[in-house]
């Protein structure tokens, strides 16, 4: 739900009863929209007086509605002049062009909500999902209404002719600002030059954020569009605090140790890595503090992923790693991008349908790189061109932005990200719809880089302080600042022998069983493989008896944090109860407040096991409840 002060408090849906069908209004009014939001109230008229619209409105505006009501509204107008019998009556009409998986499972979810009471009418299929090649022209062999896809994948079906657009009515490209950046550059280019739309067709532009991307993508797919800029009476950056702390690789261990055990973050935080093996050795590391975790990366299958997302909004898990692996396609970017941003404005509509652009050698080198990788010869290519063709979907895979996390409070930078834009995308998941939040970002400086041979060195790591230069530049220019988070390393340096401790324990040998052991997890309750293993049984039985998977130990004494190991600094929690406080004789008069966390704690033991002389106890007399005492002379009876 919007927040309530994005609600046109003037306008009710009803009174679109005049340009909307009644299923729809229905359909709204059981998802509890009574009244539109502002982005609604002016997108959803203007829409359907088929007008181009490029909107700008913050994130949990309620942009996904501005433009799947006019979609579905259209297609229904359109059926109802045709009759039955009409060939031209099923065909497609619509066409949402998402950046990643996960926002377009968010938006067919939404469709799917918003058509419950026209489904036989309108149709949607979502080519993002992790659907086989068979299955997907079996779906768009029913020729579906509206389609949601990301531009590669739209790309590959339509270059394989088994999706058409000859039809089409509405276009539309959500989160624009990160259609590009995500690596969709070359696959929108040629959506647009190769002839597969039609000449007339209406277009959204629906973004968070008016970058670069936008304008590109403003010359490329919109005619005289009305410019919809909703802009909220408060500053969106006072909403958010940065913070940045310099320290080395294992430090960065130590201060997320100290600072979540502290409770130094209240509320849900997402964790960003740059890569999939610190994701688990994160998690492994904080397990061994009872810190609970999940994961997200791309070699989870989009199922569990959409999952893991779910029930971190439904508070199952405070804390999310996430491997921001998109990040990646940012890295070399550089002065490239420059000179593609010329070549891209200046490109119109009505020219892309009517002529077609010389061959660039370059755009064919990048469609050879997705799917080929580098065609050099040198090592580190090599290498390069593994991770690439392991990782084909990951410009399909994103966290950083168009994933729907709610209430989410603190974003930690665990590794700094490899671009500006990546940052600000990052730090966008919190301070969301007029709500507060904090940024906290680990700066490597160059010379503490590579020096622990425990924790190894991030190969993006040892470019942080001029990549955080760049960011901080950035961030001036947008009216926020970072600000210098100085830790005195002297107050958390009693945590840190049970860091290292921890840290020592989580080798690669765990960190791989750990992947496996995922990996394993998700193929047991695959719900493609249960037909598999129906006829196979015995492929069933050798996964199920593999050998034994020797997870990390995990010492329960590492859970509580004793309270001379508290700096003087800590906050206090007073709603902690139940700790034990420890006496001296050197106490003074002041009154004691509850530690932190304690070595015992009394109510535990009202409802476990007993301890003490007390009634039923352990040396009792086998009161109520307790343990009857035993006669050692009846054991040497006949």
């Amino acid at each position: 739900m919007a927040e309530s002060r994005l609600v046109d408090q003037k306008s009710t849906f009803a009174s679109f009863a005049h340009i909307l069908d009644a299923r729809i209004l229905r359909a709204l009014a059981d998802m509890g929209f009574a009244r539109p939001t502002l982005v609604q109230a002016k997108a959803i008229p203007l829409a359907l007086e088929s007008r181009d619209i490029l909107a700008r409105a913050r994130t949990g505006s309620g942009k996904t509605a501005a433009y799947c009501v006019p979609v579905v509204q259209k297609v229904l107008s359109v059926k109802s002049s045709l009759s039955t019998e009409d060939p031209m009556r099923q065909a497609t009409r619509g066409l949402i062009l998402v950046p990643t998986r996960e926002l377009a499972e968010q938006v067919s979810a939404y469709l799917k909500k918003l058509i419950a009471y026209c489904e036989q009418d309108v149709i949607t299929a979502n080519l993002s999902s992790g659907t086989t090649s068979h299955l997907q022209r079996t779906l768009l062999s029913d020729k579906p209404d509206v389609v949601i896809a990301t531009p590669s994948r739209a790309l590959a079906l339509l270059q394989s002719k088994t999706l058409s657009l000859s039809s089409l009515d509405s276009l539309v490209i959500d989160e624009a600002d990160l259609i590009l950046s995500y690596g969709h550059d070359e696959d929108v280019r040629q959506i647009f030059n190769n002839s597969y739309l039609p000449k007339v067709f209406q277009s959204f532009l629906m973004s968070a954020t008016m970058t670069e991307d936008v304008e590109m993508l403003k010359g490329l797919a919109l005619r005289k569009p009305v410019i919809l800029k909703l802009e909220e009476d408060e500053d969106e950056a006072a909403n958010l605090t940065q913070y940045a702390v310099r320290c080395s690789e294992v430090d960065k261990f130590l201060l997320t140790y100290v600072i979540i055990k502290l409770k130094l973050i209240r509320g849900k935080s997402i964790i960003f890595v740059n890569d999939v093996d610190r994701c688990y050795r994160l998690k492994l590391f904080l397990e061994q503090f009872s810190i609970k975790s999940c994961v997200l990366n791309s070699e989870l299958p989009l199922n569990s992923r959409y999952h893991t997302v779910q029930e971190f909004n439904k508070g199952v898990y405070d804390y999310i790693i996430a491997t921001d692996e998109g990040a990646h396609a940012e890295e070399n970017e550089g002065e490239e991008s420059d000179v593609e941003m010329e070549e891209f404005t200046s490109t119109q509509r009505e020219e892309e349908t009517t002529t077609e652009q010389p061959s660039d050698p370059e755009p064919s080198k990048a469609a050879r790189k997705r799917k080929r990788g580098n065609d050099s010869t040198d090592s580190k290519s090599k290498k390069r061109k593994h991770r690439t063709k392991s990782g084909k979907n990951d410009t399909e895979y994103g966290v950083t932005r168009g994933v729907d996390f709610i209430d989410v409070a603190c974003v930690l930078n665990f590794d700094l990200p490899v671009s500006s834009r990546s940052y600000t995308h990052r730090v966008g998941r919190t301070a969301r719809a007029g709500r507060t939040g904090m940024s906290l970002s680990f700066v490597v400086p160059k010379e503490e880089w590579g020096k622990n041979k425990v924790v190894g060195g991030l190969l993006s790591a040892k470019h942080d302080e001029k990549v955080f230069s760049r960011i901080e530049k950035d961030q001036g220019a947008r009216g926020s600042k970072i600000k210098e988070y100085n830790f005195d390393m002297k107050q958390v340096e009693s945590f840190r022998y049970r860091m290292e401790d921890a840290l020592r324990s989580v080798t690669r040998s765990a960190i791989k069983e750990a992947r496996v052991k995922e990996l394993k997890t998700e193929i047991l309750n695959s719900d493609k493989l249960k037909a598999h293993f129906e006829d196979n049984p015995l492929d069933l039985e050798y996964l199920r008896h593999d050998k034994p998977l020797h997870p990390t130990r995990v010492q329960p004494h590492m859970k509580h944090v004793p309270k001379y190991l508290l700096p003087r600094i800590a906050p206090v929690d007073t709603g902690i109860s139940g700790v034990q406080q420890e006496q001296s004789s050197t106490s003074t008069s002041q009154p004691e407040k509850p530690g932190f966390v304690a070595f015992r704690n009394e109510k535990k033991n009202r409802g476990g096991k007993p301890h003490g002389r007390g009634r039923g106890g352990k040396f009792g007399t086998g009161g109520r409840g307790g343990k009857k005492k035993s006669d050692p002379l009846k054991k040497f009876g006949p």
